[in-house]
């Protein structure tokens, strides 16, 4: 008889371009939970992905695993952030596990984020003593990492990683966030403190490439600083006063140093000293303070607009197919 109060887990994986994974990917969720837990469902959310990813996931809903898949296909990228929304709806255990497709997870740490998750956390994050990732993507980490730590009151040492488990609570919670550019770890600090780490083991990828790149680190940045928090607005204010104090003090610099003399005086015309530190300076602030403003009424106009977190095409449950499939 199983002890713990977790006995439905559900497994969200967001697939993109993992025609080589996925399907190792469900065959060892299964036979490392299927044992461990009462009920298992492994929701796959097929993110626009540009390989046959679509067909190995509808042969697995017809093989030997099929009943314990369920699967969303999306009508184009959405974004990594926006599947797994997509997957926590469709998400019915008790709690829900988020792993990535390339393995660098090991299923078999799953149980690990589960059982200190049946501690009474509301969130369990996984956290490493050596991450294989590259060199790249481990410096992103660590900026994303500090930027959490001061715009969303990040538990200072707390590692936001992908590999996660949520409770219940903390699922119906999150989901309610219906704006398009979700950021889910954004969402679950602004909803819960009760939060738990586990220590897993990291592989290398043992496929493919990663899809980490500058501009989805860029993406992610603006996610996390624009939708869950104003101190951008704040900084630029701040940036605002920093550098009109800087004016001040280079135009009473000019002033002075026209009213004694010397060579600074002589060398520079007359005018160009308050020209240049009125354009260089104010023109530079103005600039910055319509982009963050502009970043935010842009994000408003979509949300207002009903853009929406992702679309999803058809829902497979089981060996079941849609009825134009």
């Amino acid at each position: 008889m199983k002890t713990q109060s977790i006995e439905f887990v559900s497994v969200i994986v967001p697939v993109y371009n993992s025609q080589d994974t996925i399907a190792d990917l469900v065959s060892s969720v299964v036979q490392a939970l299927d044992e461990k837990y009462q009920k298992l469902q492994i929701v796959l959310v097929n993110d626009g992905s540009a390989d046959d990813s679509h067909r190995v996931i509808l042969e697995l809903l017809d093989g030997p695993h099929g009943s314990y898949i369920k699967y969303a296909q999306l009508a184009r990228n959405f974004g990594e952030h926006n599947a797994v929304m997509c997957g926590l709806r469709y998400a019915d255990g008790d709690c829900a596990v988020i792993i990535d497709d390339d393995f660098q997870n090991p299923p078999e740490e799953i149980s690990k984020l589960v059982d200190k998750l049946d501690e009474g956390h509301d969130v369990v994050f996984s956290y490493y003593d050596k991450k294989k990732h590259s060199l790249f993507r481990n410096l992103g980490s660590r900026f994303n990492d500090r930027v959490a730590t001061l715009l969303l009151k990040k538990p200072p040492g707390l590692y936001l990683s992908s590999f996660k488990a949520l409770n219940r609570f903390l699922i119906d919670a999150v989901v309610g966030y219906g704006g398009p550019y979700p950021y889910v770890d954004g969402l679950i600090l602004r909803s819960t403190r009760s939060i738990g780490t586990a220590l897993c083991d990291h592989q290398e990828r043992e496929k493919g490439k990663s899809n980490y790149t500058l501009a989805k680190l860029v993406s992610l940045w603006l996610n996390m600083s624009t939708s869950f928090s104003f101190t951008p607005l704040r900084l630029a204010a701040y940036l605002g006063l920093l550098t009109s104090f800087v004016g001040l003090i280079l135009a009473v610099f000019f002033i002075v140093a026209w009213s004694v003399g010397g060579i600074i005086a002589e060398t520079i015309p007359q005018g160009w000293a308050s020209i240049i530190v009125s354009v260089t300076l104010f023109a530079g602030i103005q600039l910055l303070v319509l982009g963050m403003i502009g970043e935010y009424l842009g994000r408003l106009y979509m949300t207002q607009n009903q853009q929406p977190q992702a679309i999803v095409r058809s829902v497979f449950d089981g060996s079941s197919r849609p009825a134009d499939d």
